[in-house]
């Protein structure tokens, strides 16, 4: 009912009320507080269930808000994990090439001459193996270039 409406029925209510005898006043009074009661608890009731619905909506949508960020985060997490995997394996590579350079570079200065390499006495030239100087080639013994074989000749 509109407030206009509901002041009228007010006022012819009240009438009634103030002419009606005292056993009707009471039942009056007795009915208008269950009515009054009644509406009360019907607009609470009322009231309550839309809110309620209000609120399981409302729970949905964050539901499915929290799944599409907890799927995009996710994603993401495994997007970073499958290239810091990716860095490492890289890493590890260059280590292992860094580790063979190192090792490789170690092994040929740090070779120590052993019994075998140290010279004798007779690897050790005396005066006979020296050359004289006749032995010594001289200008005459160089070849030109007409004791050159050719490939047709």
């Amino acid at each position: 009912m509109s407030k206009p409406v509901k002041k009228a029925v007010g006022k012819m209510a009240k009438k009634a009320y103030d002419h009606a005898p005292e056993p009707v006043k009471d039942k009056l009074k007795e009915k208008a507080k269950e009515t009054f009661v009644n509406s009360v608890e019907d607009g609470l009731q009322s009231k309550a269930n839309e809110a309620s619905e209000e609120l399981e909506n409302a729970k949905e949508k964050n539901a499915d808000k929290v799944h599409t960020k907890a799927e995009e985060a996710k994603e993401k997490v495994q997007d970073v994990l499958l290239s810091v995997r990716e860095k490492l394996g890289n890493a590890k590579e260059a280590g292992e090439e860094f580790q063979e350079k190192i090792s490789s570079s170690n092994d040929k200065q740090t070779k120590i001459k052993g019994v075998g390499n140290i010279k004798g006495s007779s690897d050790i030239k005396s005066s006979f193996n020296i050359k004289s100087s006749t032995e010594i080639k001289s200008s005459e013994n160089i070849k030109s270039s007409k004791d050159i074989k050719t490939i047709c000749s």
